[in-house]
């Protein structure tokens, strides 16, 4: 059985501290946002929904208890409408279109939403501890580093500098401040009000129009101290000997923003939409996840990219928009090559060095930005993909319908 996207929103983005706009709203309001103006926007009888799948990396306190059914309580959803929360690191917000459209594609829901949330202003990163770098014996084992030295040793390995990164990181704030401009985001974003329905912010709230390359060229790199003190460069040049040093390139300017945000995708059979009222936007073709190695932990998303692609019947020149997380701009660079995507194909509406990474969420985002951008180029297909922390990686292909 095929499952249908029929919609997809999200928050726009807050920056992820105490003066940012949306520090002031729970992760469930955020959550609440959602799943409301999905319903709301579609006329949609909640009662026909199944289930609410929900991302969350940080499922604790403000954000723990299984926030995808308190979500679903607070929107005001029928109360036969189930949730429950996933956790797949940075790739959560897409696993979790995907364990929803499962659920459709097995013929065991007729709609299901996927969703994600993430407040990192409120519930840092962190927050619900750590299983692996905490074990010495298993991080001795896997040679685990953070996630910022194995960026720096992607760009070390496959000889992306300083200025590369830069480069990178600039068109992106270049895109998303271009898209903003021509509306590109004014389907899908919707604006979290407060109480009183007044606006709390209605556009992403990082974005730097203004950036160059020469002006993150004045930044240092985030991950030399850590690199060198408390040894993890040398932990990553155990695991790969071919490493005579690792080159830190990667700062606050070229890596993913720390923001707030929460994201919702509609998915059902062809059916249930025709009884609701409702027109499918796209046909969820395949999706995949990998493992890959753990110390380098960041290639995973040409590989999760290819073997969706084998599901599909497809080869990567197929796919007509591609949609991956930038976590670190070197993420980018190394998939580009790995699946030769030219850049003028991938991320054209910006990303989250830009716009931010609100982990829980950010995967249901860039899923409904692609689906967006392909209507708006007629662009058959799409593939979104993310990275993942401890190697990993998510994929889902979209096609229109």
């Amino acid at each position: 059985m095929d499952a249908y996207i029929f919609d997809a929103v999200r928050t726009p983005r807050g920056k992820g501290k105490a003066d940012g706009a949306l520090h002031g709203c729970t992760p469930v309001y955020l959550a609440e946002s959602v799943l409301r103006a999905l319903a709301a926007r579609n006329q949609l009888d909640t009662a026909l929904v199944d289930d609410v799948v929900m991302g969350c990396v940080e499922p604790v306190g403000e954000q723990g208890a299984c926030i995808g059914r308190i979500a679903v309580l607070a929107a005001d959803y029928a109360e036969s409408v189930a949730g429950v929360q996933i956790n797949r690191f940075c790739a959560s917000g897409l696993e979790a279109v995907n364990m929803a459209a499962a659920q459709v594609m097995a013929g065991q829901s007729d709609f299901c939403i996927g969703a994600g949330v993430e407040s990192m202003s409120r519930v840092p990163m962190g927050s619900s501890g750590w299983a692996w770098p905490t074990d010495p014996a298993l991080a001795l084992k896997t040679y685990f580093v953070p996630q910022g030295i194995s960026a720096d040793a992607i760009a070390t390995l496959w000889r992306y500098s300083r200025h590369d990164l830069d480069s990178y990181a600039t068109s992106s704030h270049q895109r998303a401040a271009a898209a903003w401009e021509r509306g590109a985001f004014a389907r899908s974003v919707v604006p979290v009000n407060d109480r009183n329905g007044l606006p709390l912010l209605t556009r992403d709230e990082v974005v730097r129009p203004a950036t160059t390359a020469e002006s993150l060229g004045a930044l240092k790199p985030s991950f030399a101290a850590i690199g060198a003190q408390p040894g993890f460069d040398a932990v990553i040049r155990q695991r790969y000997p071919q490493l005579e040093r690792v080159e830190h390139v990667h700062h606050a300017g070229n890596s993913s923003a720390i923001v707030d945000g929460a994201a919702a995708v509609l998915i059902g059979t062809r059916e249930a939409g025709l009884k609701a009222g409702l027109r499918p936007r796209a046909r969820i073709r395949s999706f995949a996840s990998i493992g890959s190695e753990p110390s380098i932990m960041l290639t995973g998303p040409s590989y999760a990219a290819e073997k969706a692609l084998r599901r599909a019947g497809m080869q990567a020149r197929d796919i007509g928009l591609w949609e991956l997380n930038e976590a670190f701009a070197a993420v980018v660079l190394r998939f580009m090559e790995a699946l030769d995507v030219p850049h003028a194909a991938i991320n054209v509406n910006g990303g989250a060095i830009a716009m931010g990474h609100p982990l829980g969420a950010t995967g249901a985002m860039i899923l409904g930005t692609l689906l967006d951008e392909m209507e708006a180029r007629g662009a058959a297909t799409g593939l979104a993909t993310l990275c993942v922390g401890a190697g990993m990686g998510t994929a889902t292909i979209i096609e229109l319908v």
